[in-house]
């Protein structure tokens, strides 16, 4: 079992991380509000997450992506 010790060390260390995630998000929002006016951040979040499932496909599987995808536009 830890002690004392190790538990105070690593309590510490997963609260500084999570201090971190917070200011990061936080940046990330200022950011998006610093180019709201000179972009689309709306569509920009989106074409970022399509970019990012995309870097995941194959030449093939982008392509097939791109048949399914036009059907689904065209029935939503």
């Amino acid at each position: 079992m830890a002690n004392q010790e190790v538990v105070n060390e690593f309590i510490g260390k997963v609260l500084a991380f999570e201090a971190e995630k917070r200011e990061l998000v936080d940046a990330e929002k200022e950011l998006y509000a610093d180019y709201k006016d000179r972009l689309d951040v709306k569509a920009f979040k989106i074409a970022l997450r399509i970019g990012k499932m995309r870097a995941k496909l194959d030449a093939t599987e982008d392509a097939e992506v791109d048949q399914i995808l036009n059907v689904v536009v065209d029935r939503v």
